[in-house]
């Protein structure tokens, strides 16, 4: 299929050598970005697998051949496909197609919860310490430290055992777990930053601390830290889905992935479907966001770049 005039004049434009305003240059740099990453086939399955899950969670109550709460024990542990149940039942009867769309609204919500808190802890803790230095910067790093030297899954545990059982509380847990990676990044960012040239004639000129950290440094930690989140929310799914699993996360009867697991996992042997198909879809989002992970990787690392 051939391309039109004006598409032509508009690709042109966006891979032009030598742009003209700030502008088109944002422009170009963006569509380059994205031939980049339409590049990696890994990365295009990736972001295709979770479009498809994002659409099926909001889509969900048009999706569901069933009311994911409503129990049926004379239809209890059916086999997938029987009695118009696509993916079976499990212990209650409950139709798992529907529980499972819903439940990717679960883990959906928590991802993107947790994703608008740890990275913005982070950031500021790190941007903080790095321009800080001295005492400051010690006593953040240290008490980063403490935070890095748990397992996440545990320190969450500990967390939610205190706060009590909830999504909300597993929400904050593991916010409370993931933000020291990204203060770490940040900090190391903010080193290299803080002593260049250009900070050193921004501050001549009379900006202040906040100005520089807020308008000139933290625009340029935004990259590494978008290619960690995204390499995270795998793991935030699996701490997510590992609270569930032991009954710390969203309280039954809500479909959560994790919860699925753990009620399916009695009957195994002999009905494997009713916990098996639940981590088949963690399995599935979590390596849809590894995937976008790297490929988003290719596109922000300005080292991958160069190499």
């Amino acid at each position: 299929m051939t391309s039109t005039p004006g598409t032509q004049g508009l690709r042109s434009w966006l891979l032009s050598e030598e742009p003209s305003s700030r502008r088109q240059a944002r422009f170009a740099s963006w569509y380059k970005g994205w031939l980049t990453f339409r590049s990696n086939t890994l990365a295009m399955f990736g972001l295709a697998v979770l479009a498809f899950l994002i659409l099926a969670a909001i889509f969900a109550p048009l999706l569901a051949s069933h009311d994911p709460f409503a129990q049926d024990l004379g239809q209890r542990l059916l086999a997938p496909g029987d009695n118009g149940h696509l993916l079976g039942t499990d212990s209650l009867g409950r139709d798992l197609y529907s529980r499972l769309l819903y439940g990717a609204r679960i883990s959906i919500y928590i991802v993107l919860l947790v994703v608008m808190v740890a990275p913005l802890v982070g950031l500021i803790v790190g941007t903080v310490s790095g321009y800080a230095g001295g005492w400051v910067d010690v006593l953040l790093m240290r008490v980063t430290d403490i935070f890095l030297a748990f397992p996440r899954l545990i320190l969450a545990l500990a967390f939610v055992a205190a706060l009590g059982a909830g999504i909300e509380n597993a929400v904050l847990a593991i916010s409370l777990t993931a933000w020291p990676p990204y203060a770490r990044i940040a900090r190391a960012e903010t080193l290299t930053i803080r002593n260049s040239d250009y900070i050193h004639a921004i501050r001549l000129q009379g900006a202040g601390p906040l100005r520089i950290v807020t308008r000139h440094i933290w625009p340029l930690c935004i990259s590494s830290l978008v290619i960690r989140v995204t390499l995270d929310m795998a793991g935030i799914i699996l701490t997510a889905a590992g609270l569930g699993f032991l009954g710390l996360g969203a309280q039954p009867p809500s479909p959560e992935w994790g919860a699925m697991i753990s009620e399916g996992r009695k009957y195994i042997l002999d009905y494997w479907w009713v916990a098996t198909i639940p981590g088949i879809a963690i399995f599935a989002i979590s390596l849809a966001f590894n995937l976008l992970g790297d490929g988003l990787r290719d596109v922000l690392d300005p080292k991958e770049g160069d190499a």
